[in-house]
């Protein structure tokens, strides 16, 4: 069995490509089958990090035999948006991240995973939005560094209060 317990930058020539969404690429030990090859062949191989960590597009993933497989970004569903001006955007970021949902952030857009209940949200307070396929790579998050914790909801409600504490004070107003 082929594992991969290291991630590089620094490779060229990938024996495979492995294409994964944003969620399928937050991992630590998992059984994994690349792309097909031109050859139509795949290489499976367990994954098996020291900690989990969100695999990058272009990140190379070692196989014990010196292989490197390619990660590569899914296109998902996405919504873009933009605001009036940089301060328009500031505020519906501040938006985003008040209801804890991962984000990708560009110097005149953010890009977030497609939520009717948001979209109508972001739309009220003037924002453009757009339903786009991209793939999509969120801000690692202030606390876990590599990855923030999913915390996203169905098409309910999205007002909620939390009950927990990490160690400073805050609302969710």
């Amino acid at each position: 069995m082929l594992t991969a317990t290291s991630v590089t930058r620094d490779f060229r020539d990938p024996a495979a490509t492995i294409t994964l969404d944003e969620t399928a690429r937050h991992r630590r030990r998992m059984m994994m089958t690349s792309d097909r090859t031109a050859s139509g062949s795949a290489i499976s191989f367990l994954l098996d990090l020291p900690a989990a960590r969100l695999l990058r597009h272009g990140d190379g993933l070692v196989l014990d035999d010196g292989r490197v497989i390619e990660v590569r970004a899914r296109p998902e569903p996405l919504i873009e948006v933009r605001g009036r001006d940089a301060a328009h955007l500031l505020a519906l970021a501040w938006q985003i991240g008040n209801r804890h949902l991962a984000a990708e952030i560009a110097a005149d857009s953010i890009r977030i995973r497609r939520d009717h209940v948001i979209r109508a949200m972001l739309t009220g307070l003037g924002a453009t939005v757009a339903d786009i396929e991209a793939p999509f790579d969120p801000e690692g998050g202030a606390y876990g560094g590599a990855h923030a914790a999913h915390h996203e909801h169905g098409p309910g409600d999205h007002d909620h209060d939390h009950d927990h504490d990490h160690g400073h004070g805050h609302d969710h107003g």
